[in-house]
């Protein structure tokens, strides 16, 4: 009887034994699993901008397709809450950080801190100045402008004047957009009466503009609006005076009221960039620093940051209009066309 109880109890012991060395197996290879991910973090300036959630969206399920997972951060306009932001990636040891940046000459001793650790620094759209990061992707910013331009010389602005309201002047795309844009009004006798900036990209100060301005109105042929958000402002500020459709607009991103406004005929143009394509391309490019591969490839340049040399991916906008709207935004899939045309039924194509 002894030898029975014996012989159980040892059975017992083997079995919890094998069971916890399973389980510590099991719990090893978690753990391995965990420490060898691809962990990115990202720092948005915030998502007041419609196109901001659809470069997130993109980015993260790209990234999770290739392994990596993504911890995104919204900073709300506040560069000390990104540099905080940066900071905690930093204490948790992210293999990359994306940055959209508030401010691009504020980040380059927080870039430094965290280079020192050997995290790998991604610029995605904007640039961040006189810091050694790895990559900067965005659009072709200087494009955009001439693209921009371009539109109200086509729709008949050359010898009038113009009014340019830009986006946010710590944005490292702000500059290149217009400097392109006014070479353009200068090429055809255009004359800029005046250029303002919304700080923050606060769409609601274009509107503030145009109130404060109204009686000024009436020599103005044409708006430059730094991105469709401000343009959508403007242009209610115009309705309310009366003067929407008659002054022409311009902006870019694409964003769905613009894109409803083109073919109402209240604003010009917008120039879409391709998001789906940065932002995978953005994480593939992560991803590939992370694992330590070499990003040389054809759409791989290199460019001045100020103090740097650094790998620079920049992908072309596309001027969208009345004449190709159909084709670009909705044939891509980027809008519906049900929700472009939602106000003017009567004219969508069949």
């Amino acid at each position: 009887m002894l030898r029975r109880c014996t012989g159980a109890l040892l059975a017992v012991a083997l079995l919890i034994c094998c069971m916890a060395c399973g389980q510590t197996e099991t719990g090893s290879a978690q753990s391995r699993e965990e420490d060898d991910k691809i962990r990115i973090g990202m720092s948005f300036d915030s998502f007041v901008i419609e196109r901001w959630q659809r470069d997130r969206d993109i980015f993260v399920s790209v990234a999770k397709e290739l392994g990596a997972e993504v911890n995104v951060q919204n900073a709300n306009g506040d560069i000390e809450e990104q540099k905080k932001q940066i900071d905690y990636f930093i204490q948790k040891g992210m293999d990359v950080i994306v940055i959209v940046c508030i401010d691009s000459d504020a980040l380059k001793e927080s870039v430094k801190k965290a280079k020192a650790e050997g995290i790998r620094i991604v610029a995605y759209d904007r640039l961040i100045k006189d810091a050694d990061i790895d990559l900067y992707i965005s659009f072709d910013n200087s494009m955009v402008g001439t693209m921009m331009g371009q539109a109200l010389v086509d729709a008949g602005i050359a010898g009038g004047n113009v009014l340019m309201l830009g986006g946010s002047p710590t944005d490292s795309n702000v500059p290149l957009v217009e400097d392109a844009f006014r070479k353009v009004m200068r090429d055809n006798d255009v004359t800029i009466v005046d250029s303002a900036h919304a700080e923050g990209w606060r769409a609601e100060l274009a509107a503030a503009y145009i109130y404060d301005h109204s009686a000024e109105l009436t020599d103005i042929d044409a708006i430059m609006c730094g991105n469709d958000d401000l343009a959508t402002q403007t242009i209610r500020a115009l309705a309310e005076n009366r003067m929407a459709g008659d002054i022409l607009v311009v902006g870019q991103d694409a964003d769905l009221a613009a894109c409803q406004r083109i073919v109402e005929g209240t604003q010009v143009m917008t120039v879409y960039k391709p998001v789906e394509r940065l932002a995978t391309r953005a994480a593939q490019a992560s991803v590939a620093l992370a694992r330590g591969e070499d990003l040389s490839a054809e759409d791989v340049t290199m460019l001045e940051n100020g103090s740097h040399e650094i790998p620079y991916i920049g992908l072309e906008p596309i001027s969208v209009d009345r004449d190709n709207i159909d084709e670009v935004i909705i044939g891509s899939g980027f809008h519906l066309k049900e929700d472009v045309y939602l106000n003017v039924p009567e004219k969508m194509p069949q």
